[in-house]
This record gives C-alpha cells, structure tokens and sequence, in this order.
C-alpha cells in the first residue's frame, strides 16, 4: 500500500494483515508515517491510498467513507481527540450504539457506561459534559478507549493512545485496551515507547521507519528498540533493496 497527503508519498509499501483475537504494535520515529497510516485506514479524505487496497473482513473498504467504515466494524482512536461542544459523552455514546447495532435498552446502556467510567478511573460527571471540552490529555486518551469499551468494534486502529498519560492513567488505559480485545477483535496500536506494550504484550510489534515496515517480531523487538534506540533498525533497512511492492495491501479479518 502506498499512501500520500498533499501531494507526499508518506506510505512507500506496506502489507500486513491482522487477524481477529490479535494486537499488533507498530512503532516508529517520528515523521515515519504512523499516523498517516491510521488515518488512511479510517478513510480520511485528505489522505489518498494510490496503490493497494484495504480489506476489512475480506470485504474491500478502499473506497468507502469513515461512517461506513465504522459502521463495518472499523475503530479509529485519534492521535489529537477532538472537542466537540455541545453534545454531551453520554449522548455521543448512546447515538454512536444506536448507530452501529440494535438499540440497546436505555437502562443496560447507562448501567454498562457507568462500569466501563469506573474501570478506566473516569469521574462519573464527565458523562454529562461535552466531549473532550476542558478535558486534559490524558482524561482524552481515556476517553478514546471508553468508545472503544463501549461501541465494542470488529477491528481498531489505536493511534499514540499512551501520549500524555502519567503512570497511573497508562495503567488503566492498558488495562481497557486489554479488556475490549478479545478472539472476536483485532487492534492495531501505535506507539512511539515500549512503556504501554509492556502491560499489553501485543502478539507482533512493527517498526516503521520512513514509509516502510523496516523489522517485524515479538514483544522482545519493543524492547530492544527500547534499549537501543530505533536506529537498529534503521540502518538495516537502509540496506534493504527500495523497489516499490506491487498491490500491497492492509488487511484485517
């Protein structure tokens, strides 16, 4: 898959798939490409995937549109959350289930909200303010993982939800993110450390370094990179050969 913004190749090759009941980390410098690549996914217009295809489910999603997208089963948690004023968490959440699946009765959403808040350390009176409206950084990554808790998708895409935290709250995020993957959900997290992956052990851990996928491995790959920096990996794939993969492909089922 290669991907461009603004007129940019940023993704120069990538293919990889991501099965359901697995977590796979992808790392990076930055400027390597790791956000573009979630925002693609998600069907952000401004960034154009010029060769290659996204599948979801063997279903193929290239040309769909965010809301389709989500509602196939596609979970995007953003980098930078944004603030929408005026529409309160509760009420964002309620529609957004009503949306994706059946109505769920009104006092089993509310009940299941309030544990979901209590797990991840969120005051109960954040469900009645706007979202993200005065919210620090690290109760907006909380809140990105309350959706996911709670709109319960197919596959998602969990961009630097670990920026910002401080130990405690990195403690609860990893322990959201664990509970809402399961055999029936596949996640991709992206990260710049290893601090996160150490309490979520995800199955396959990535390196991303200029557009490209440089090194694939274990959990020990993030910690190495931990230890020594990314330019292990850099200098490797520097020495690999350029050539442009033809078709590749993301590909989640």
């Amino acid at each position: 898959m290669y991907i461009s913004t603004e007129g940019k190749e940023i993704i120069k090759g990538i293919s990889l798939k991501i099965k359901t009941s697995e977590i796979h980390a992808l790392m990076g410098p930055n400027g390597s490409g790791k956000s573009t690549l979630a925002l693609a996914l998600a069907g952000h217009p401004r960034y154009k995937i010029t060769s290659g295809r996204v599948k979801l489910d063997d279903k193929d999603i290239t040309n769909l549109t965010p809301d389709k997208r989500a509602k196939l089963g596609l979970f995007l948690a953003m980098q930078h959350p944004v603030v929408v004023q005026g529409v309160s968490v509760t009420n964002f959440l309620r529609t957004s289930t009503r949306s994706l699946r059946k109505s769920v009765p009104n006092e089993e959403f509310v009940q299941n909200t309030k544990a979901k808040m209590k797990e991840l350390k969120i005051d109960q009176s954040f469900a009645d303010r706007s979202i993200n409206d005065g919210f620090s950084g690290g109760e907006k990554k909380k809140m990105e993982v309350l959706q996911l808790s709670i709109l319960t998708p197919k596959h998602a895409v969990l961009d630097e939800v670990d920026s910002g935290l401080d130990v405690d709250a990195l403690k609860h995020v990893a322990k959201g993110i664990k509970k809402a993957s399961g055999p029936k959900v596949g996640i991709l997290l992206i990260t710049h450390y290893q601090r996160i992956l150490k309490y979520i052990k995800p199955d396959y851990v990535h390196i991303l370094v200029n557009g490209k996928i440089a090194q694939s491995g274990s959990y020990k790959l993030a910690e190495k990179i931990e230890d020594k920096g990314y330019e292990i990996v850099n200098s490797k794939h520097e020495a690999r050969n350029s050539k442009r993969i033809p078709n590749a492909k993301i590909k989640t089922n």
